[in-house]
């Protein structure tokens, strides 16, 4: 796929992994406006013009137009943003960037949870007294399940059903506004103005509001799978597509003159309800499929930028990129358990999600900031006032999610500050240890090894015996290797390597170099690799081996 420029099968893609989250924020959003309010015009337009130009505004302005410029080689998100920024010497860059990874994992617990149980809760329509959170925990179990295998065979089905799903709520958005085309008024930007100044609790509601937007991160997130031609050209399709639905589910509201507890369902046709619930249901395990891919991805890079203890990772396919996590599948699948036996209902739900992604969003655009202040673009001015503007709106949504504390929020803000305390001390300790770590001439290792070499009692352990080292100096080398080649007994080998691993700011390539400390026998090796790509040591040693012709000289 060539990611530099728009093509039908990249857009195909972006739909089945970019827009999943975003595009079944429609399930829940005007239901968690209005459920609790008293049914009025004002509500509903005020409502419904907010929601639009929040996806105009942040979705569009801020990720579609600003942040898929801010790239890193073709990569994005807040850690190809942390990995442009680390050696400007703004030291405090890593509270944001650990914080943004923070809370999109707290997201991890939520998502998946609201998204399907909104979907499946569509049953009750027809079956009232329908039990659903089994239905629920057995989809979450089976979606958790596969992770192990990959999605390689199933990511091509992503695009074409999320297709139909656009089509679905896009056309039945436009029904009822056919039928009821006064509520297009709401597209008129002084309906949200006038509902922020008058409307009593409108600064409470823009929390429900906030959830239209839920799922734009991934815009920039998956920018290096994606190419940001491909994600803007199905963005015009998705956006169209979205304001219809909400659109049309304000025309029912308006028609109807009454309160639903599930907006969306209500204002299906009842024939075509139990095909829309499937649909749904197979959108809403696409979208929390995306977001789970995103946080072992996230992982994964945390990890190779140092920014996260050592996980096994493992790669169970053979797409690029694909990564799967064990442990941070384990969490992830316990933490959407807690979350429905917590909260039980999506409407119940809707209180804790949008907290935890309103810091996200300010966190990236705190890095944004810190970005094109210190660029040189000539567009400089123009856009560090409007991600100041994008700021001001965030902190807007972030004082209306506080709102939601009680009612939930403080689960993914309690996830949120764990994570981030314990990702902050693993940062700290690791700066701490390298202050302290303790290194020795090399010359006394070379000694040490030459003497192990030249005794012919002592046999040889191995062809290849090799050590990872911190040093980047090849004058000096860690006191616990040279402890550890004669700990307990001499370790003998033909060849002895000291790796040093530096992960670099740019997310692909792979190079290295050999300096060598004893001739035909002891090599200093720096590895250089991009912070997205696999460190396959052993596949990379024999190329090293192969290249240096040492094969030659081990008979």
């Amino acid at each position: 796929m060539n990611k530099s420029k728009f093509t039908t099968g990249g857009s195909l893609i972006a739909l089945g992994i970019v827009f999943g989250d975003i595009g079944t924020s429609p399930l829940y959003v005007l239901s968690a406006i209005t459920h609790s309010q008293p049914f009025s015009q004002e509500l509903v337009l005020g409502s419904l013009s907010c929601i639009i130009w929040t996806l105009l505004l942040l979705a569009t302005g801020k990720y579609v137009l600003i942040a898929l410029n801010t790239d890193n080689h073709g990569e994005g998100g807040i850690f190809a943003l942390y990995a442009r920024l680390k050696d400007k010497g703004l030291k405090w860059i890593i509270i944001p960037a650990l914080l943004g990874c923070a809370t999109l994992l707290a997201d991890g617990f939520i998502t998946p949870a609201i998204s399907i149980s909104s979907a499946v809760e569509g049953l009750n329509v027809n079956f009232p007294n329908l039990p659903t959170i089994p239905i629920v925990v057995i989809i979450i179990s089976g979606l958790f399940f596969i992770q192990q295998f990959g999605t390689e065979s199933i990511g091509k089905y992503f695009g074409p059903i999320m297709i139909v799903w656009f089509a679905v709520i896009g056309s039945l958005g436009f029904y009822h506004i056919v039928d009821n085309p006064e509520v297009l008024v709401a597209i008129n930007p002084m309906h949200a103005v006038k509902f922020l100044v008058h409307y009593p609790t409108a600064i409470w509601l823009m929390g429900a509001v906030f959830l239209c937007t839920t799922g734009a991160e991934a815009m920039y997130s998956d920018l290096g799978h994606i190419g940001k031609q491909n994600i803007r050209g199905a963005w015009i399709f998705v956006i169209i597509c979205l304001a219809m639905s909400y659109l049309g589910q304000g025309a029912f509201l308006l028609k109807t003159q009454t309160q639903h507890e599930s907006v969306f369902y209500s204002s299906v046709p009842k024939p075509l309800i139990n095909w829309v619930i499937g649909i749904a249901t197979m959108a809403t395990i696409i979208a929390s499929q995306a977001l789970i891919t995103g946080v072992f991805t996230l992982v994964s890079e945390a990890i190779k930028l140092r920014l996260w203890t050592n996980l096994k990772i493992k790669y169970p396919a053979t797409e690029k990129g694909q990564v799967y996590v064990p442990a941070i599948n384990t969490i992830l699948f316990i933490g959407c358990l807690v979350v429905v036996a917590l909260f039980k209902k999506s409407t119940n739900m809707e209180g804790a999600y949008g907290l935890a992604i309103s810091i996200d969003m300010l966190m990236t655009s705190s890095l944004l900031f810190a970005f094109y202040y210190l660029s040189t673009d000539k567009w400089k001015p123009a856009v560090l006032v409007s991600v100041l503007l994008f700021v001001g709106i965030e902190i807007i949504f972030f004082i209306s999610n506080l709102a939601k504390f009680n009612h939930g929020g403080w689960f993914p803000l309690l996830v949120s500050l764990t994570i981030f305390t314990l990702l902050l001390m693993f940062y700290k300790a690791r700066m701490l240890r390298n202050t302290f770590q303790e290194f020795t001439k090399t010359g006394k290792l070379q000694k040490v090894i030459e003497s192990i070499q030249t005794d012919e009692e002592t046999p040889y352990d191995f062809t290849n015996l090799i050590y990872f080292t911190r040093s980047i100096n090849l004058g000096i080398i860690e006191k616990s290797i040279v402890h550890s080649l004669t700990l307990f007994r001499p370790k003998k080998a033909r060849f002895y390597w000291f790796l040093h691993i530096n992960v670099t700011d740019k997310p692909r390539g792979i190079t290295y170099s050999t300096r060598e400390m004893k001739q035909n026998s002891v090599y200093f090796l720096t590895v250089n690799y991009g912070f997205k790509e696999e460190h396959h040591i052993e596949y990379l040693m024999r190329k090293v081996f192969k290249d240096l012709k040492l094969d030659e000289l081990a008979d």
